[in-house]
């Protein structure tokens, strides 16, 4: 085996490893946010807790695109990209229905919970910071990390606004920012996935 076959064979496994690791955490947190969500009677905790799973199940797209060939990696980049967008849609359909019906969020568990998820994201971003620039796959995968980060910031904030004007109303805002965040970064990954596979046709 040549050392340009070795190398690739060490990137892989490493890059396997990243991902079972960040599948496990997200995982976790999924659980974690969606029952203490529903309890909390939080718009943007189970917007969270949704786009959790979302990443999750795009770490294990990725992890199937591992090894395989470039248009395999560009097609499951794709995949995390509407995957996203769907993600997107049915949580502003939730935020639709809570604005309707109303809502009662608790700002001590949005405040817990968002700063829970808010390290474990940020551990997820440090492990794959050093594939940030790597094939399209493992980019969408920092975007989803990245993106996680902010709505975390987000929730924090909303639940110190709910605390301070004793209304739903940060919550609801906030439940529509992570939408607007997720939608984004699905947006964006299905153009990094557009073009880089028209720079493999070229």
């Amino acid at each position: 085996m040549s050392n340009c076959d070795c190398q690739k064979a060490g990137e892989e496994i490493k890059e396997r490893s990243v991902l079972v690791t960040l599948l496990a955490i997200n995982g976790f947190m999924f659980l974690v946010e969606i029952v203490l969500g529903i309890l909390a009677d939080s718009t943007s905790l189970v917007a969270d807790s949704l786009d959790m799973l979302a990443d999750a199940t795009v770490y294990g797209i990725a992890l199937y695109a591992v090894g395989r060939a470039a248009s395999v990696k560009t097609k499951a980049a794709k995949l995390s990209g509407w995957f996203q967008i769907a993600l997107a849609a049915g949580v502003f359909g939730d935020i639709i229905r809570r604005f309707i019906f109303g809502s009662d969020p608790d700002f001590w568990f949005m405040l817990g919970v968002g700063v829970a998820a808010l390290i474990a994201n940020v551990v997820c971003l440090v492990i794959l910071s050093k594939h940030r620039k790597g094939e399209v796959h493992m980019r969408a995968s920092w975007i989803f990390s990245k993106n996680d980060v902010i709505a975390n910031v987000g929730i924090i904030i909303g639940g110190a606004l709910v605390y301070f004007t004793q209304t739903r109303w940060p919550d609801l805002i906030i439940g529509l920012f992570i939408t607007a965040v997720v939608l984004r970064g699905g947006i964006f990954i299905l153009k990094d996935a557009a073009s880089t596979a028209e720079g493999e046709s070229e």
